[in-house]
Parts: structure tokens; C-alpha cells; sequence
């Protein structure tokens, strides 16, 4: 039989349609969720539940993320469900910061897929977003990516190319983004852009004014560019991203707080 006779004689045999949701609730490094065709959350996993803060799935279900976020991130969310629902295209290893309704921040790679029905129109998407695993330091790869790291982590503000990287490195362009995946779990050009964001939201947190300084500081060449790049990783503009850390200050509330994800050593690769 062909597979995709196999899975119609299993999956029809059973008493309630498969969603996967318990085999994704025993991974708390992955969020996981399954919405209509509204955006509305229809199936979700135990850690999303946990990272909102909420008590149970059910206060979950049925809502959407203009709802359950603040209003810029929520906007941004709700953008990037409905074109995968409206054009079908979908999201795959998308490194984004999520900041969750419970205050918490943390990096991940985002996969969205749309769901089909009957006569392929869409009725819905499926997604995860996967935490990035902590860099193994005793890795034999690290030791030799180390000094390319090291150039990141403190010229980030240059132009920085992988190919001029993998060349200090000793290496192959090609081995040089296979021993970032093995030890980071995301592409070189998406560790440059994490450790660029990273600098960026320091600075947002600490209160510097200028956006455009930041940009700068930051490697960007210019400010459009720079708001361009964190709107799709962060979910909103850097001086809203702003306002969100500046809220508990202004308002003594903890609810915001922009609490970092601590980060699982066993998380998946990309």
C-alpha cells in the first residue's frame, strides 16, 4: 500500500482525530499549537500554556494572538497566521525573539504550516516554535569556530560575511555553517543577526533614545533597515519593543517584565 493509503487506514480507524498535542506536551523546550481558519487556537501544548501563564489549555482555546498579546506584538503574530492562511506559503526555521504574555523572552525557530481540506483549501495551520539549545563550549566543533565567534561577539557593528569567516576559521564555507548548526542549531547568518538583536535589545532596555545609533551600533547601515530586520525577529518596532520594557518601570507592575526563557541544553537542532 502506498503511505498515504496506510496513514487513511490508521487515521481512520480512530476514535478522535490525531493532533500530537500529548506527544508535545512532554517536550517543554517546544511550544506547539494548532489553529482554524480564524487564527483562533484550537489544540495547544502544556509548555505554551505555561510561557502565558494561564492555568489550563482551556483559557487558551479559542482565542487569538491579538488577544492574548500586547497590542504590537499581537498585530505582528496575527499578520504572520493570516498569510500563511490566506497565500498558503509557509514559515520554516524562522529565528524570532518571542515575548510571552507572562513577561518571559527567549529565541526559537518558528515553523508554521498550512493545514488542507477538501479540495486543498486551507482550514487552517499547524506550528512550533523550537528554544535554541546552549552552545556546547566542549563540542570539538566550537573549538574550531571559537575565533570566528569571537570576531561576532565584538565587531558585530562591521560588515561580517561568512565566507570571509569560514575562511579565518580554517574552513570550507560549507563546514564552517554545518559546525555553527551542530553547535548553535541555527544558520551563521542567523547567529549574526541573534548576537546583532541581542546588543540592540540591551541597549532598548537600558534606555538609549536614539534608534539610529543603536542601528549603528548594531552593524546596520541605517535605520529603516535595522526597524525592518528586528519588526520580523522581535514582532514590533524597536521603540515599541521600548515602551514594553519601560512599562514596569513606569507602572511598578511586574506583569511585562521581559523575563528571559532560560534556554534547554537539550533543545533540538535546526
Amino acid at each position: 500500500m502506498r503511505p498515504i493509503e496506510l496513514q487513511a487506514e490508521l487515521f481512520a480507524r480512530l476514535a478522535m482525530p490525531f493532533t500530537a498535542e500529548a506527544v508535545f506536551d512532554s517536550l517543554d523546550d517546544v511550544v506547539f499549537f494548532i489553529k482554524n481558519r480564524r487564527g483562533e487556537y484550537v489544540v495547544v501544548n502544556q509548555t505554551l500554556v505555561e510561557r502565558c501563564r494561564k492555568r489550563s489549555k482551556a483559557e487558551l482555546v479559542g482565542v487569538t494572538v491579538d488577544t492574548l498579546f500586547p497590542a504590537s506584538l499581537g498585530r505582528s503574530y496575527r499578520s504572520q497566521d493570516e498569510h500563511v492562511l490566506t497565500t498558503g506559503e509557509a514559515i520554516r526555521d524562522q529565528l524570532e525573539l518571542h515575548v510571552y504574555p507572562g513577561g518571559r523572552r527567549g529565541w526559537c525557530l518558528t515553523t508554521k504550516l498550512p493545514m488542507l481540506g477538501g479540495g486543498g483549501k486551507i482550514v487552517g495551520l499547524v506550528g512550533l516554535s523550537r528554544d535554541l539549545q546552549t552552545p556546547n563550549r566542549r563540542n570539538d566543533d566550537f573549538s574550531r569556530i571559537a575565533e570566528a565567534l569571537r570576531r561576532i561577539r565584538t565587531r558585530f557593528d562591521e560588515r561580517l560575511k561568512v565566507r570571509e569567516l569560514a575562511r579565518d576559521a580554517g574552513l570550507s564555507q560549507y563546514q564552517f555553517e554545518r559546525r555553527i548548526r551542530r553547535v548553535f542549531g541555527i544558520t551563521a547568518g542567523q547567529l549574526i543577526r541573534k548576537i546583532r538583536m541581542d546588543e540592540a535589545l540591551r541597549r532598548l532596555r537600558a534606555g538609549e533614545r536614539s534608534i539610529a545609533a543603536i542601528a549603528s551600533a548594531c552593524g546596520y547601515a541605517d535605520q529603516s533597515a535595522f526597524t525592518r530586520k528586528f519588526r520580523r525577529t522581535v514582532g514590533c518596532s524597536p521603540s515599541e519593543y521600548r515602551a514594553l520594557a519601560d512599562a514596569p518601570r513606569r507602572t511598578g507592575r511586574r506583569a511585562f517584565s521581559l523575563r528571559p526563557v532560560k534556554p534547554s541544553p537539550g533543545a533540538a537542532n535546526a
